[in-house]
This record gives C-alpha cells, structure tokens and sequence, in this order.
C-alpha cells in the first residue's frame, strides 16, 4: 500500500530514486525516505509529509551515491512520523524498505530484544532489517542472509536491501505484494509499479511468488521459492513517461473522467467480429470453461465490489444465470460452499488487492475448477492465477478514487454476461441488442460530460454539508453505492447509499433540509416506485438531487432539482448513470479544498489486509 524504488547504476542514483517516488505518490502516503552508499557509508534522508518536503531536504542537504532505496510510506504499525519512516537502518551497515505485512513481527522483535538489538521505530518493518543484520553474521554474504530472513518472515512483503558489506548489490524480493526489476543499459531498477520506471526504462521482470533476486551493475539472478535459480521473462511496457502526466487537467481524476469514453473503446476493440462478440478474448479455452458452468460467484473489494453487484443483476436478468457476490475479506473466512460447476469471478484493477488474492486462492482450495479475472494489470498476481482473464484496458489510472477503471470494469462484464448468457436464456436478438448499445456507450458518455458545468454549480450546495443520502433502485442501488463512496472518499463527507425501497424502514429518520438526497431515476421499469421515494422524502422536508432521464417530465416540486441525463438504454445505463455522480463528487471534493487524487488515509492499491 506504499511505494518503493531502488537501483544500481552508473551515475547518481538520487535524482531517480526521487523521480520513481513522485510518480508513486497516487497511492497514497504519509511519510517519505531514502538511502544510498557512498564510499561504504550509508546516507538516509526521510520526512514526515509529501516527497517534496524529502526534496527540499537533500536540496539543503545532498547526497549522493550510484546504488539506493526509497519509499513512500502508509501507516499500518506505528503512527505517521519521521521515525517510522522507511528506510530502516540496523547498526550503519543494513537499510531495508519494505511493502507489506509481517504478521509474526512482535515475536521476532521479541527475540531480537532479548539479543541485545534496539528498536528505534513502532513499524514491523524494522524487524526485517535486525535479522538480515542478525543473518549475515553467520551467512555467506547479502542474498543468502535475505533467505535465510525471508524463511522467518511470515505476512506479505516486497522488500529492497542494501549493505556497506556489498555496497555493488542490491537485493529484491516478493511475496503477497507486488515488485518488478527495471531493466536499463548498465543498470537495473525495482519498484512497486512500473509507473515509477518509465522515465528511465520500459523493459521489466515481474518477479514471481516467493522471488529473491540479487542485482548488481552487470548482473542480474533471479532465485524462485525452492530457491532454484531461474530466467523471468523480460516483458516491454507500452506505457511511456507522458502516459501518467495530468495534461492540462487540474486533477488525474478530471482527467480520468474524462478519458472514460475512449478507455470504454479501448475495452470493445477487437473483440467482435461482425458485432459478435469472440469468446477467445477472455483465453483460448474460454469456451469449453463456459459450456461447464452453472452458476457464477463474484468476488472483489471497495469499488470493484460495486461493479461485481451490477453484474450480478446482469447475470440474472439477461442471462438468467444464478450469480452471487461477496466481499473479498468476508469470503475468504467464511467457509463458503461452491458448487463445482461454478466460475469465480474476481475484479480488480490492480490485480494485486490482498484480500481478492486470497480469496481466490482459498475458492481453489474449497475445489472450484474454472476462474477468471476481470483486470487492468496484464501482469499482475491476480491475472497470472486465474484460468481465464478479460483486460479492462483502462489505461493508468492515477486517482485514488476510481473512475475510468469502474466503468471498463463494467463493460467488461457486461461482455461476460453475453458470452455466458447465450448458454442459457439471452437469445440472439437480445445480444445483438445489447451489442449494439455497447458500441454507441461512447458517445452517450461523451454526452453526460457535456453535464459538467451544470453539476459544478449544483456541487456549490455541498460546501457546508455533513452528511449525504444516495438512493437508487435494482441495477442503480449498486451505482448509488459508487456514487456515495466517491462523496465520502475525496471530499470527506459522510455519504451513504440505501435500495430506495428501504426508506421506510429507517432512513427516513434522517431526513431534513441539511441531509441532500441524490437520486438516479433512468427511465426504467421501477421508476414508478422511485418516484414514491421521491415523494416520501420531499414531505418530509428533504432536498432531492435527481438525475433523471431526458425524456421524463420534469417534478413540480420545490424540494426537487433534476439534471437531465441523455437517454440511455436500460441495460447500459448503470454505466452512463455513475459518470454525473463522478463529475459532483469532484466538484464537491475541489469546493471542500481536500486533496482530490490523494485523499486522505487511502492509498491507491491495497496490497496487505
């Protein structure tokens, strides 16, 4: 959930290293640090706060040296602060930055205690570099003390190590978080995405389950979990440098919103053949997968969770398909029953969220035979362990709060929703249908762009608001969901989402003229008994904020504002109808003046529990 870079080269390795930690930033981070060796001495710079603040230190205060690590931190074991800060440092002679969990950290650093080792930070991190320290006292150098370490630590790490005892080598490994090898000319590169990498090289190793490798000018070796010395293929990025600039956006997120109608394009292309969709865009035996299921069981977290919840009335009302959807932490621990003949579906758009990884893995162990993953990430953990894969092809995406990614995400499913729903009840003329929808999704949502300034004055609205209701109905309750974790995350207001259906059976009670209720009303066949909802919190006094589609008569209400969304075709319009929630949680999130593309305590990819 924080970033690293490291590397080895022949030239000042600082201003990389910085570089690699600026455009890590959109994870999200409290703290920020480095270390490099020159001349057999380690040199660590950190600071509480922004890479900038960690810049203006070494402006004032240089170092220098052409092997080093660094590190954006977020707080999981200890509090935000300067001690805590990566790197950490045993005895002058080890620094070690670290992503992940050490779940068995407070029995090893009792043992190092009683060993006469002092602990400096609260952070589990700092166990990690005690015993590299401990193991290199009877190792055989650097590597072999990593493994010998690596073998005690028990969680989820990507680790970057470096030594004055080998001040030539830089040590990298994995387990549960991600870390790819930079490969350049005459120098190598890790990091935790390869965003941090693009400015210096587009060719990468994406290191393996359980991989150590030990890295120097001139060498790279990669040893796997059965410490096997193995070659990992070397993959060239398509990304570049500009890829993840803002532009002449103020905000990643504007930005991002925006690109929604080509990345939707990016999602369609080349995956139909005369408007038929081909079923080997989801992998060669995607076929013989799909004439075996019965039942299909989605499992994905935050965002993704809400695209996995639209699918599931796809699944069911298109296709006719019995499908299922729980959150990725509740399932892994719940000791689900799967039928064999069931797909499990895990979304993501990292593709290396802890908690969908283990979840996969446990419904492999309770005996499922076919998964697939929905993705943005072709070379993530989650896309390398599932059977089949349906990229998303959002392209970066930098916000925290997600945008494009929910989208793709949702037109990627709607594609698996057809290519499993002709096994079962969605005819042809019905597929040809919602194909023909697909295409023209682009262009609708090019359209509700065009809302834009009119949702940025109604946001003006929100600038002393506390608290906010969102409602919606079928296929919509889960878009309402989305829009109000989008309010609650970037601009902090406390945001909830109810069926509105359940008005009567609590919230009502929390209408009143400061509560704003954000209703979506597309023109569907539950309309009627929204506008009853609508109504109920009307005559209570509440302030209705309905996007409605165009062609309904307006309200004659004085509690009621509409915003008129371009008419859309049921099935999709889950799609179109989140792109006017998206656009009034920016506005709402810049009026509050809070940090739009860096929200406060979240980070961007939640790779540890």
């Amino acid at each position: 959930m924080c970033g690293i870079v490291g590397g080895i080269a022949q030239r000042n390795i600082v201003p990389i290293l910085l570089e690699g930690l600026k455009r890590l930033e959109y994870r999200g981070y409290d703290s920020a640090g480095l270390a490099v060796i020159n001349d057999h001495t380690i040199y660590r710079k950190r600071e509480l706060g922004k890479v900038k603040v960690l810049e203006e230190l070494l402006q004032a205060d240089p170092v220098s040296g052409n092997i080093g690590i660094a590190h954006t931190r977020w707080a999981t074991h200890g509090k935000p602060s300067t001690a805590n800060a990566h790197p950490h440092i045993c005895r002058d002679k080890v620094a070690v930055v670290h992503n992940g969990i050490i779940e068995n950290h407070e029995r090893l650093r009792g043992a190092l205690i009683e060993n006469g080792y002092e602990f400096t930070s609260e952070t589990d991190t700092e166990v990690i570099v005690h015993e590299i320290y401990r193991a290199l006292e009877s190792a055989d150098g650097l590597l072999n003390a990593v493994k010998l370490t690596a073998q005690k630590l028990e969680g989820a790490y990507a680790l970057g190590i470096i030594s004055t005892g080998e001040p030539d080598t830089l040590v990298a490994c994995r387990k549960g978080s991600p870390l790819v090898i930079g490969v350049g000319i005459g120098e190598y590169f890790i990091a935790s995405d390869v965003a941090a990498l693009l400015p210096v090289t587009q060719r990468f190793i994406f290191l393996e389950e359980g991989d150590i490798a030990s890295i120097s000018i001139d060498k790279l070796d990669i040893y796997d979990a059965d410490d096997n010395l193995v070659s990992r293929p070397v993959t060239e990025s398509q990304l570049t440098a500009d890829s993840v600039d803002k532009g002449a956006y103020r905000h990643y997120m504007l930005k991002e919103i925006y690109e929604q109608p080509f990345a939707i394009s990016q999602a369609l292309e080349g995956r139909f053949i005369h408007n038929r969709l081909q079923e080997n865009s989801f992998g060669h035996n995607a076929a013989d997968v799909f004439d075996n299921i019965k039942s299909v069981q989605i499992i994905a977290c935050g965002t993704s969770y809400h695209a996995g919840l639209v699918a599931r009335y796809w699944f069911e009302k298109i296709a006719r398909v019995p499908c299922s959807i729980e959150v990725a932490s509740e399932f892994r621990y719940r000791s689900p029953v799967l039928a064999a003949d069931t797909l499990i579906v895990t979304i993501s758009q990292s593709g290396e969220t802890a908690d969908t990884l283990a979840a996969l893995q446990e419904a492999k162990k309770l005996g499922a035979k076919y998964s697939l993953a929905i993705c943005n990430v072709p070379e993530s953990s989650l896309v390398r362990e599932s059977d089949l894969v349906l990229m998303t092809r959002a392209g970066p995406e930098i916000g925290v709060a997600s945008t494009k990614a929910f989208t793709t995400q949702l037109t990627t499913l709607m594609l698996l929703v057809i290519a499993i729903g002709r096994r079962f009840q969605l005819s042809e003329k019905a597929e040809q249908k919602i194909t023909s929808e697909l295409f023209r999704l682009p262009g609708k949502i090019e359209k509700v762009l065009q809302l834009d300034e009119e949702i940025k004055v109604l946001a003006e609205q929100f600038s002393e608001k506390q608290h906010a209701l969102f409602l919606g109905r079928g296929s919509h309750y889960p878009i309402a969901m989305e829009g109000a974790l989008k309010l609650k995350e970037i601009s902090y207001i406390h945001a909830e989402a109810y069926p509105a259906g359940e008005l009567k059976h609590g919230p009502l009670a929390l209408i009143d003229a400061d509560m704003p209720v954000i209703t979506v009303a597309p023109n569907n066949s539950l309309l009627e008994k929204l506008k009853s909802n609508i109504q109920e919190v009307s005559a209570r006094g509440g302030q209705l904020i309905v996007f409605m589609d165009e062609t309904l008569a307006s309200a004659n209400d004085a509690n009621v504002q509409i915003v008129k969304v371009p008419q859309v075709e049921n099935e999709i319009s889950p799609i179109v109808y989140t792109i006017p929630l998206q656009l009034l949680s920016y506005h709402v999130a810049v009026l509050k003046g809070t940090d739009v593309d860096q929200p406060r305590n979240l980070a961007k990819s939640v790779t540890v529990e």
